[in-house]
């Protein structure tokens, strides 16, 4: 895409007297989410966005009879939600449809089929108001998620991204100035919980239903493997982790003769969830301790984790570490994060606001290339 010459000063006339609003959607995987920011300035020592209102739907109820995301299911449900969840947020934001000045949408990482969907209808959109249309990383959306909180933080810091397949540590210096620290070189940890929930039985979404489960068992009660924790570097493992819990449980359902006892699966849950907490917290100390950076952002799905959020913020209390959080909401896919990272790149100057709305996605799309 190229950014025709006159549209910044189209926007700051626009908006010459009153905040910049902008509209987010995301639609990557299984959920579907819209939501309205206000820019009220830009540059150096700008108020941040607000959050004028946002509407979310998961299609957590249509994918379980399948025990995962079935993408062309997915795509077919965003079509369906997208336009009253736009009016839904318009509603909620007391705003008219002609009062929105940039609309974003996450060009990806993504499944291309529900990807699409976004693309296509934020362009559409933006082509019949006459806005400019920008792309939004959806990993940057995860990882400048907390910068809504009612704790938000401050640069520079350390981010654990914990999100579906994604397993990273960076240092983030500001917006769009990201270096990474180390990254999962085969299953993340999102990916353990699921995959571990699904040998339990525990159905889909499995993070949550490990977590769940593991609140009834004892975290010491296998000694399962922590997978590079003491590797010298940041990356991540959890491929190993998931083959012996598959082989425990193996040995379980043997011994009781056919299915081990809800008790010792409850064990089995909460030791996997203590080994897989174990490794983050390790790696985030350890990034932390390279960097000397006092100020640690957790983002993702995996950061609602109870366990995770309990263990970190006493580890990184004793070192007088700040650790940040997004709201429980907000952890999930939503619309807010992609309307605020466009927003604070638009704050930043390193927005590409465009009125040319050809399109494509980019399912897989390295966030330091963003």
């Amino acid at each position: 895409m190229t950014t025709p010459t006159g549209i910044a000063p189209r926007l700051e006339e626009a908006c010459s007297d009153r905040p910049l609003r902008v509209l987010g959607i995301e639609s990557s995987c299984d959920e579907t989410g819209v939501a309205l920011v206000e820019v009220a300035s830009a540059g150096p020592g700008s108020a941040m966005p607000l959050l004028l209102a946002h509407a979310l739907h998961s299609q957590i109820d249509m994918h379980q009879a399948y025990g995962g995301v079935v993408p062309e299911l997915a795509s077919r449900d965003h079509i369906r939600r997208v336009v009253p969840l736009l009016r839904e947020t318009l509603s909620r934001a007391e705003l008219a449809l002609e009062q929105v000045d940039v609309v974003a949408y996450t060009q990806g990482p993504g499944l291309a089929g529900a990807l699409l969907v976004g693309a296509g209808f934020g362009c559409a959109l933006g082509l019949a108001l006459d806005r400019p249309v920008m792309t939004v990383h959806h990993l940057e959306g995860h990882l400048l998620s907390p910068f809504l909180s009612a704790d938000p933080p401050e640069f520079p810091f350390v981010a654990l991204l914990v999100s579906g397949g994604h397993t990273q540590l960076m240092r983030v210096d500001g917006v769009g100035r990201y270096e990474l620290l180390g990254e999962t070189i085969d299953d993340a940890a999102g990916e353990a919980f699921d995959k571990t929930a699904k040998m339990l039985g525990l159905g889909y979404p499995g993070g949550p239903a490990l977590a769940r489960l593991a609140e009834q068992g004892r975290g010491d009660a296998f000694a399962l493997p922590r997978p590079l924790m003491r590797s010298g570097n940041l990356d991540f493992s959890f491929a190993g982790l998931k083959t012996a819990v598959w082989t425990q449980l193996s040995r379980l359902d043997a011994a009781a003769g056919g299915r081990a006892d809800e008790a010792q699966r409850a064990d089995l849950a909460a030791s996997t969830q203590a080994a897989i907490v174990e490794v983050l917290v390790t790696k985030s100390l350890a990034a932390l301790k390279l960097t000397g950076l006092k100020r640690l952002v957790v983002a993702g799905g995996v950061g609602a984790n109870r366990r995770l959020r309990e263990v970190l913020s006493q580890q990184c209390g004793r070192k007088g570490i700040r650790v940040h959080y997004p709201e429980l909401q907000l952890c999930t896919d939503n619309g807010a994060m992609i309307a605020l990272a466009a927003a604070m790149r638009l704050q930043a100057g390193l927005a590409h606001p465009t009125l040319d709305y050809r399109f494509d996605v980019r399912p897989r799309w390295d966030l330091s290339a963003a």
